[in-house]
């Protein structure tokens, strides 16, 4: 858990709790008053709304999914919680031509260097990350950027971040697909 998600369901629990209190509150006077209604129906809004802002803040963290699921059909990215597992997107071993590992950011600074892995499904893709220059390497890893090759907004959708609290590393994860695939990796982390 990050402190980002400790502070927002904190700060979910709190307008929660004064949700309630608007509601306790409004029975308090009796629940027949104008006023009192009002108090009571934004009360049970902030009930609803907030308690659902709640759930999702913290809920998030303690129902994980995985990132990144390998199976004999492909690969699969599972939606996140709180959708269902049928929003699950699948990328089928027949569309991958190529793995590339690439590395964005800045040493020294306070987020650092991240590598990445992305699942290329055209051999202009593999060649432009073979060759690419690094600007050209980072838009892999960035959905808002314009596509510059074909097939490039679908390689940016299957791009990774690999995480330092994942419990396997990527050589690791490459060694897995690899065994359910043979495709080339093409390792732009170090140039």
């Amino acid at each position: 858990m990050t402190w980002r998600t400790a502070w927002r369901g904190l700060a979910f629990g709190i307008l929660l709790l004064a949700s309630a209190g608007f509601v306790a509150g409004g029975l308090m006077r009796g629940g027949s008053g104008v006023g009192s209604l009002v108090f009571i129906v934004l009360g049970a809004l902030g009930l609803v709304a907030f308690g659902g802002g709640f759930l999702a803040a913290v809920g998030g963290p303690l129902a994980r999914r995985p990132v990144l699921e390998l199976d004999s059909e492909g690969v699969r990215r599972p939606a996140p919680w709180p959708l269902p597992r049928s929003r699950d997107r699948v990328l089928p071993w027949t569309d991958v031509t190529a793995l590339a590992a690439l590395r964005r950011g800045v040493p020294g600074t306070k987020r650092g260097e991240q590598d990445y892995l992305v699942f290329l499904g055209t051999d202009a893709l593999v060649e432009l990350a073979r060759t690419a220059e690094r600007p050209a390497l980072v838009a892999f890893t960035l959905a808002d950027v314009p596509a510059t090759t074909p097939g490039m907004r679908e390689a940016a959708r299957w791009c990774v971040g690999v995480e330092q609290g994942w419990d396997t590393t990527l050589p690791t994860l490459v060694k897995e697909i690899r065994r359910r695939r043979k495709v080339p990796v093409v390792d732009r982390r170090a140039r």
